[in-house]
This record gives structure tokens, sequence and C-alpha cells, in this order.
């Protein structure tokens, strides 16, 4: 603990009580809201990117002890908080929240505040805390600064009193400093490059074999995963020559000495008593001159689980953000931002109301990103029966249950590894499960239902939902642990009725793919009737918007808003349709081509331009009996 000079102590008191600082304040005179703590994280992504495998594995020392792990940005705003459930609590009821301002200007002498005041690290605890509210608490804060030596952030350890240790800011001054390395890091790239310790690092945590060798066959680095899936310990793979292993060497090498990379071709390479085919790439390693003499090889064993990946799942993500419409410019900044976090390693959430395109932004986030030749898995969580939502994210083995398949069956975590997987609907999780998926977030490893053998996945998650998973913390159905570690790069994405200028935008890339799809004339839609459609609210949002302008093509006519209802003007005198909703509208729509072709399914649905499916859906949703 800081003992020799608690001289700060006196003078953070004293500055608090010149800025009006009441020692009975239950809370900071400044907290953001919802939307401006998203406008924050967005600005602070970097921080927040590097900062948090630091905090896992600071979180990870200290968790057993009760403490909780926090984030602010340099003027004190929580961006980040993570701790169990029970210290999460506590910490919520003493004004430790995210958006939450901890300057001595807003809450008085804390670890926090007073760390970026001072610009070091320091402890504060007890009754040094100028609040009350904190005085259960010891807080030991650590300044974290750029590249250019301005703070940019401060990282905290908060636990109970009792468990003041100078360790414990000795531990948070080290991670600080940590991160402050890695920023600076990420700002000169030559010495990401010259930094042994931290390639390691990065080599062992992806799920392939990979190793660097000369010109001549000499290796030089390999990952832990080059040991375990050629087969050789650490003594003979450094004593081996790599011609030895793969196949082909002169014409590899010859093609790195061209600055050319190979690019995921499959192979066979020689274990130590067979050969094996694998997925191989080789890369060129340029030096600070720009020149080649060596060369990074990366294998995968991932053949198999790609083809039932993609088999079972069409496990691709097909949108990518140039496809993506619009021009409001919130949500041109909501873009910029997912395309800024898109190769981080950290979960994303979406949050947005059902139809606003969450998974169509989850796709792009995934094609942006430096996932984009690897799977991206989607999983429903609301679809999916509760009791079999584990074995789809985990798998299970043979024999695990009733009606097990030979062999098990692979989850969805591991098609998804090396990629990308989607969590729909998280909000539907069952709440048993969620402990599950906080362990995989925190630890990167799986075990099959009915297995024992942990298996390592690289995985980033992106979950969306169209509830206020917040208040569903408060209402105790979600886990207050996990929801801040989805939480760590939140994108709200807003409803229609907030973007009205993209409606005209919505409205003629519909109108130009669906009547080609249904092989019909596009509407015109004159201008008089877009004003109304603009200023309609659009409850489903573009989904509704969608299947709107599919109703226009169908009647060619264009429904009118009378309020928050539609009436037809067409110029067929079978649809004379007023003053009736839009789902009303449809449900009319889908009687008459059904009485039409003579409760045909599969005609209706040609002539409506959907799937049988999605008519059933449909009929089920309008009360409609299916022949």
């Amino acid at each position: 603990m800081d003992m020799d000079n608690r001289d700060f102590i006196k003078e953070s008191n004293e500055r608090s009580q010149t800025y009006g600082i009441m020692k009975s304040q239950k809370m900071s005179k400044r907290v953001l809201d919802d939307r401006e703590l998203s406008e924050r994280i967005k600005r602070k992504h970097e921080l927040i990117c590097v900062a948090n495998p630091f905090i896992n594995q600071l979180y990870d020392f200290v968790k057993s002890s009760n403490f909780i792990v926090i984030l602010n940005d340099e003027e004190g705003c929580i961006l980040n908080i993570i701790g169990n459930d029970n210290m999460l609590q506590k910490a919520f009821e003493t004004a430790l929240v995210p958006g939450a301002f901890m300057g001595e200007e807003h809450i008085g002498t804390n670890g926090m505040g007073t760390a970026l005041h001072e610009g070091r690290p320091l402890q504060v605890s007890g009754k040094e805390h100028y609040v009350e509210i904190f005085h259960k608490w010891t807080c030991s804060g650590a300044p974290i600064r750029d590249h250019e030596g301005k703070l940019t952030g401060c990282l905290d350890l908060t636990g109970d009193k009792e468990l003041v240790n100078s360790h414990t800011l000795g531990m948070v001054a080290a991670a600080a400093k940590a991160i402050e390395n890695m920023l600076i890091s990420n700002y000169y790239g030559e010495e990401l490059a010259s930094n042994k310790i931290y390639i390691e690092t990065i080599m062992n945590s992806l799920p392939s074999a990979i190793f660097t060798a000369d010109f001549e066959g000499n290796i030089k680095l390999a990952n832990k995963h080059t040991k375990s899936i050629l087969g050789y310990t650490s003594k003979e793979l450094y004593k081996m020559n790599a011609s030895e292993i793969i196949n082909n060497w002169g014409k590899i090498v010859e093609t790195i000495k061209n600055n050319e990379s190979i690019m995921q071709e499959d192979v066979y390479v020689r274990l130590k008593m067979n050969k094996i085919e694998v997925n191989l790439s080789v890369h060129p390693i340029l030096d600070h001159k720009e020149e080649i003499h060596e060369m990074v090889f990366v294998i995968r064993d991932v053949k198999k689980m790609r083809k039932l990946a993609n088999k079972v799942t069409g496990s691709k993500a097909v949108y990518t953000f140039d496809k993506v419409i619009g021009q409001d410019p919130g949500f041109l900044k909501t873009v910029e931002f997912a395309q800024k976090i898109a190769d981080s390693k950290s979960t994303v959430l979406l949050m947005g109301e059902s139809g606003t395109g969450k998974e169509i932004f989850a796709q792009s986030i995934q094609n942006h990103s430096n996932r984009k030749n690897e799977a991206f898995v989607a999983l429903n969580c609301g679809a999916i029966p509760k009791n079999l939502i584990e074995a789809e994210l985990f798998g299970y083995v043979e024999g695990a249950f009733t009606g097990a398949k030979q062999g098990g069956q692979i989850g969805k975590f591991e098609m998804a590894d090396g990629g990308t997987l989607f969590l729909d609907e998280i909000g539907e999780m069952p709440y048993e499960l969620q402990t599950r998926l906080l362990r995989v977030i925190e630890e990167g490893v799986i075990r099959r239902v009915g297995g024992t053998d942990e298996i390592p996945i690289d995985v980033r998650i992106i979950a969306a939902t169209n509830k206020n998973l917040r208040e569903e913390v408060e209402k105790g159905n979600f886990r207050k642990d996990l929801y801040y570690r989805l939480n760590v790069l939140p994108i709200r994405l807003p409803p229609l009725r907030e973007r009205k200028i993209d409606i005209p935008l919505f409205i003629d890339y519909f109108m130009d793919r669906k009547s080609r799809r249904l092989n019909k004339k596009e509407v015109i839609i004159k201008e008089e009737h877009m004003r109304l459609l603009m200023d309609y609210e659009w409850p489903g949002n573009i989904r509704e918007l969608e299947n709107f302008v599919e109703l226009v093509i169908n009647t060619e006519g264009v429904p009118l808003t009378t309020g928050n209802k539609f009436e037809v003007a067409t110029g067929r005198k079978d649809y004379n349709v007023k003053d009736i909703t839009l789902d009303e509208l449809e449900k009319a729509h889908i009687l008459k081509v059904l009485k039409n072709n003579n409760e045909n399914i599969s005609k209706t649905a040609k002539i409506l331009g959907i799937g049988r499916n999605t008519l059933y859906r449909k009929l089920e949703k309008h009360n409609i009996n299916a022949p």
C-alpha cells in the first residue's frame, strides 16, 4: 500500500469539499444515459478493445477474492465493469455503474478520480474516501496513457476494505502498464513485429499449428499447437528441418521469395508416424527493410468441420457494409463504429427492435473483419426448445442422452471455431445456460454434453436482442455478470421511424428487387404518398416495409396511410379495402389469392413470391386454417 506519503488523501478531501461534494451523496453528479454511454464507448473503442484481454486476465487473478475490475476513460466515466453477480450488486448499490463519472469533482476522493488527478497509481481505502457510501471499499487505481503520454483512461480494482493489500495496487499498475505498452505497440507497428513474447502469445491463442522457418528450412519459432498437431516434442521439432514436414518445399520457397502467399491449400504433411491432409497457408515475413528472409506456416485440420458447418448451417456471412442501405447521419455513425470494431475479439451486443437488421449487421461485421474467410454460424436462442439449446451450442458425445447419434454431434461453437458465432435473441437463453456461456467467454474452452474433455475454441461472439437486457437483469431473468461481458461493445440499431430519410431508399430497393423476382411491373409511388409513408411509424421496421412493398406490387396499388392505418388506392376493382391495418390487408390478400387458386399452397406461395414455409407462418399468424 502507498504508505510513505498519504498527503494526497488530505489534499483530495480538501478539493472534494471545494467541489461541493456532500459526504452523504449517494450517486455521482454526472451519470450518462444509455445512448450517451453508447456514443462514448464508440469514441473509446480502441482503449476498450486493447484493455479487454488484460481486464479478463486481471479478473481471473482476483475473482476468488471478490474484487470487481473497472475501466474508465480519461474523464473518469466508467466504460466497463466486470465481477461476479454478488459483487456487481454491491457495486451498483454504491454508485459504481457504467456511465457514472468518478472524477473528484463528481463524487469526491476515490481510487479512480484521484489516480487520474494525480496521474499515478494509488490506493484509497475505507474512510479515506470522501463520500460515506465508499467507506466499505478499498480501491486501487492506475491511470493509462496513450503513445503520446496523454491520459486516455484508468484501470481500477475495487473490493471490500478488509482486502486492502499493496499487491493489489501492484497488479493494477502492472496491468495498466501492459495496456499502455499495447497501445504504443498498436501505434508503432515495427515494435509489434519485434516483440517475441507478444508474437508467441498471439500464436498460441490461435487454434492452428503456426511456425516460422527460413528458406533453408530451419524452424525458428513454433506455437504449442504445432507440437500437438504434428506429434513431435519441442526438442524433436527444433532439431528437424521444415522440408522434412512440408511437401514441395522448393516450390513454396520460390513462391514466398516473390513476395506472394500460399492461401489455404489442401496438402499432405508428414507427422511423426504417418501423413495427414491439412489446410496450409504460407506467408512471407518482411523485416524493417521490407526484405524477406523467413516465412510463417499456418496449418489447420478443419476441412471436415468446415464442410459440416456449411452443410448444416450455411455458415457463410453474405451481407457486407457496402450493401447496407442508409443516408441518415446517426445511422452512418453506427456503421462506421461497427467497421472500426470489426477486428476486435471482444463480444458485440446488437440491440434493436425486430426488423431493424441485426443479423445483417452481424454478417457485415464478420465480412469486414480478419475472420471474413472463416465460418459464420447463427443460432436463434428463441427458436429452439430450451432443452435442446445446450446440445446445439456445445455438441454432445455418444451416449450422452437417449437418441444421441452414434459418434456424437459437433456443436455451434466448434463449427464457428476461428470465426464468428451469432447468438440471436440472447435474452431468451435459459438462465442456467448463461453460466456456461460466461465460462466460454472467460476461458475460451467448451465441453460437449456428456463429455469431460475441454476443447479450446477461438470464437468471436456477436449477440443480438430486441429486449431491454438491463431490465431483464433487474427482473432476475438475465445474469448481471454475463450482461456486462456481452455489453463490451454495444451497438444500437435505430428503428425505421428514427431514420425517415432512408424510407424512400428502402422502397426503391425493394421495389426493384421484388418486381424482378415476381416478374411484375414496378409501382410508381407519388410524392404525396411517399410523404405519408415517411410519416408512418413502421412498428415492424424494415421487415414490415419490405412486406408492404411486396403487397404494393401484388395488388398493383399503393396503400395510403390514415394515422396508423392503411387504405388501398388501386386500379383493380377487386381491391376496394378501406380503413384497415396493414396486417388485415395482408390477410385479405392471402385469402383472395388462396381462393383464386383453389387453396393450393404451392401455387399461392409462388404467386405471392414467398416460400411455402413463409406462407405457412403467415397463415398461422393470421389464424387462417391451412388446407
